[in-house]
């Protein structure tokens, strides 16, 4: 049996031996905004900052969206010093993922690992630049898995991890690492005023995202053109019809010429149904509206004065 200072050199040496693998990958990013004054441009001297990691030998980096959203010349920092200008291959808000890419020779990637296999408990390693610092490393363990947090777009981030691994401004974008040098995730907010609640995006939905804005610069999704809220379905229509769900989306307005407007939805329904599957709400409602389901007509089910109605919806291309 182990005795309690050499556990403590075991977990040490994974931690050091996961932050060796991986750390040579991560980088600096800084963006340098453009202004306009009285119709010259200049050059602001602040802009935003944040971390990311080097995931292909040829260059492309993974960082967060809300580090480079703002527009600007991006630039990255490696460990070695070198500093390289970096071109922004898309970026997703909605899921607070951007990919970036840089020329160089000799450049270390971070191995992917597979966030299916994270258990509440295991230990996990962030390593970043917050306030500038390279290399900073925090460990802790992931304290959920699962968890929704709204985006700077309002649209809910789904199944994240939560750890206790500290994360301080420009953590941002920086890697989610196991004691194998895996990376699991990519550290992406924090609940201000909680202690030990930080948040960081599924490698695998990453891995989903980056293929999309390696193939068309951005991640497409479908939209109806409708506004609305959740809303409960009166117990009545929920026996009467056998409804599945007590919760259903009301539509408050329905933007003009939108594919919503032209399929006949109106201002006071009551979705309860997309394509054969139960809506509980607006978030459920947003789930579902994917790109498969751009162009397709897709049978929608609402409640109108309480009566059931059906109508054929053809989404389109949010933009």
């Amino acid at each position: 049996m182990l005795s309690d200072p050499e556990l403590l050199d075991a977990y040490s040496r994974a931690v050091v031996d996961a932050v060796a693998r991986v750390g040579p990958a991560v980088v600096k990013v800084d963006v340098r905004a453009d202004t306009t004054r009285e119709g010259r441009s200049r050059r602001a001297p602040s802009g935003g900052s944040g971390s990311g990691f080097v995931f292909t030998p040829d260059g492309l980096i993974l960082t967060n969206s809300h580090v480079v959203g703002a527009g600007g010349d991006v630039a990255v920092s490696l460990t070695d010093g070198r500093r390289l200008r970096a071109d922004v291959v898309g970026d997703d808000p909605h899921t607070d993922l951007a990919v970036l890419r840089v020329t160089a020779p000799d450049l270390a990637s971070a191995p992917m690992g597979d966030s299916a296999s994270l258990r509440p408990g295991q230990v996990v390693i962030a390593i970043g630049n917050p306030f500038g610092f390279q290399h900073t490393v925090t460990t802790g363990v992931v304290s959920a898995l699962g968890r929704s947090l709204r985006a700077r777009t309002v649209r809910l981030m789904e199944n994240l991890i939560q750890t206790d691994a500290a994360l301080n401004p420009g953590n941002s974008g920086g890697p989610l690492v196991t004691s194998r040098g895996e990376v699991v995730g990519v550290n992406t907010a924090v609940i201000l005023g909680g202690q030990g609640i930080a948040f960081a995006v599924p490698i695998n939905t990453a891995t989903w995202v980056i293929s999309c804005l390696l193939k068309d610069g951005r991640v497409r999704r479908s939209h109806l053109g409708v506004a609305g809220q959740d809303a409960d379905i009166p117990r009545r229509l929920v026996r009467e019809y056998s409804l599945p769900r007590e919760r259903g989306l009301a539509v408050t307005a329905v933007t003009p010429g939108s594919a919503a407007d032209e399929a006949g939805l109106r201002a006071g329904d009551l979705l309860i149904d997309f394509n054969g599957t139960p809506v509980g709400g607006v978030d459920d409602l947003v789930r579902k509206l994917t790109d498969a389901t751009i162009g397709v007509a897709t049978p929608v089910r609402v409640l109108r004065h309480g009566a059931p109605r059906r109508v054929i919806v053809v989404p389109r291309e949010a933009t």
